[in-house]
């Protein structure tokens, strides 16, 4: 697929914007996806590179984390691995679903999460009590939002924020770190299989995915 340079410019703009956003609030998909299709990308291509760029911030906001200790890998290690299934599952199921109904779908379902996000109060500020294990945690807001991260995934990390807060009783500092770690295990799953589907394109994906890091790296630091 040849690309121009202003299209590159274009998206390298669009993803080091949605990586500044992810680091902060979540929700940076918003912007990327809509940005891709835009170039004419089939649905499932376009969440495919979309994939590919979205690994840049997650990954760059979840190490910094674990660097911190802000987070135990082994304590939420169940977690990880149900996360990883169920956005492999996702994966598979976008990819072979009718792609017409997909390209129709999209515009509603960013319209929909825009509107839940823009009158959603603000919630997580103090600690909260626990409401369920984390073995249950993992089969169902592991699981589910993997899945759904795979099938489609903008503001996932908001989800996960979301799901840590209510369900588990972190304080938002903390659901932010461990939404960051799922975050980016729901993001590598799905590229591993949309890679396995032929459904990236590598030059765009990549070309996003260094402004996806620059964006997160200056959120984080802003954050």
């Amino acid at each position: 697929m040849e690309i121009g340079f202003d299209v590159i410019a274009m998206l390298f703009g669009v993803a080091t914007v949605a990586g500044f956003i992810d680091a902060i609030a979540g929700g940076g998909g918003l912007l990327t996806i809509p940005a891709l299709l835009s170039t004419g990308l089939p649905p499932a291509v376009a969440l495919g590179t979309n994939k590919l760029q979205a690994c840049g911030g997650s990954f760059s906001a979840s190490l910094y984390f674990v660097r911190k200790k802000a987070v135990d890998l082994k304590q939420i290690a169940l977690l990880i691995l149900l996360t990883f299934i169920g956005a492999a599952l996702g994966t598979i199921v976008v990819q072979n679903i009718d792609v017409n109904a997909l390209k129709i779908g999209l515009p509603f379902l960013i319209f929909a999460i825009g509107i839940y996000f823009l009158f959603s109060p603000n919630i997580g500020d103090q600690d909260r009590k626990q409401r369920i294990s984390y073995p249950l945690f993992g089969f169902t807001a592991g699981m589910g939002l993997g899945f759904y991260d795979g099938v489609f995934g903008p503001a996932v990390g908001s989800f996960y924020t979301l799901a840590f807060v209510l369900l588990l009783g972190f304080n938002l500092t903390k659901a932010v770190a461990h939404a960051k770690v799922l975050n980016f295990t729901s993001n590598f799953a799905s590229l591993l299989f949309f890679i396995f589907g032929g459904a990236v394109v590598w030059e765009i994906g990549f070309i996003m995915l260094i402004g996806q890091f620059i964006g997160a790296t200056l959120g984080r630091e802003w954050w």
